[in-house]
């Protein structure tokens, strides 16, 4: 099989896990959406979209267009990039999803907004280096403003919680999980530590695979916050993320990759 892998990074922990499982047997190539011309080299079997810029989704939807399996698809991972559209799919699914109102630019919203309880902030793309930040005042929304003043953003009611996120992660069928401290806690963003999934609230592993069935995605994260007793609310989810550290999620993705090969050739 012929594995192809869009990605600026093909050096990540778990893209270079994978394609040393994959390599003995199978032809691996990284993809640079950069540097890719319009003549990209002869089809894959499948393509591993692992980037969210303009120039990765532009190439896997030419991909796409040629016939070729890309996991995740770019109309998918597009979608997990912009909150206010991520949101409004998973209520309407029925998801257990944080309510978010899309308010137009910060700067514009805050010189009116009266916030009568704490607010999350966040950039209404969804990027490195976006904002996520809790504001409890009108002070404090004011000040995050005046940093971010033309940032399209969305608004969300802070749900009291315990300060810890629920990293988890599917490949597939197969969920991987882990804790957090949220950056939205008083000590910021903190260590991660490992969460076997037999550890996770009941329900909360069928809950990711729904998510991944509402939002036609194959490899994604979903970040849960525990509101009382176990009681899910999903915060956030991303397509393809790094999934660092979680064993057998090399192996998982290798499974997964192969499957779709075979399955396009079919």
């Amino acid at each position: 099989m012929r594995i192809g892998l869009i990605t600026p990074e093909p050096g990540h922990p778990l893209l270079a896990d994978t394609t040393a499982l994959l390599a003995p047997g199978h032809e691996v190539e990284a993809l640079d959406p950069a540097a890719v011309g319009e003549a990209p080299p002869p089809l894959a079997d499948v393509y591993l979209l692992k980037s969210r810029t303009p120039q990765a989704l532009g190439l896997a939807r030419q991909l796409e267009r040629k016939g070729a399996p890309v996991v995740n698809t770019a109309a998918a991972t597009a979608l997990c990039q912009d909150r206010t559209e991520m949101a409004g799919l998973a209520l309407r699914a029925g998801l257990p999803f944080a309510a978010t109102r899309t308010v137009g630019t910060l700067g514009a919203w805050a010189t009116t907004a009266r916030p009568s309880a704490p607010v999350v902030v966040k950039s209404r793309l969804s990027r490195r280096g976006d904002l996520v930040a809790r504001a409890d005042d009108t002070a404090e929304l004011r000040e995050l403003a005046r940093q971010w003043p033309r940032e399209p953003v969305v608004v969300q009611t802070y749900a009291p919680n315990n300060g810890w996120d629920h990293k988890l992660w599917a490949i597939g069928d197969r969920v991987f999980s882990a804790l957090r401290r949220s950056e939205l806690s008083p000590g910021g963003r903190g260590p991660t530590h490992p969460l076997a999934p037999g550890e996770l609230p009941d329900g909360w592993a069928d809950l990711v695979r729904r998510v991944g069935t509402v939002f036609a995605l194959d490899v994604y994260g979903v970040d849960i916050i525990d509101t009382g007793g176990g009681t899910p609310l999903i915060v956030d989810v991303n397509a393809f993320p790094g999934i660092r550290g979680q064993s057998g999620a090399p192996e998982a993705l290798a499974v997964l990759a192969l499957r779709r090969a075979a399955a396009g050739r079919a």
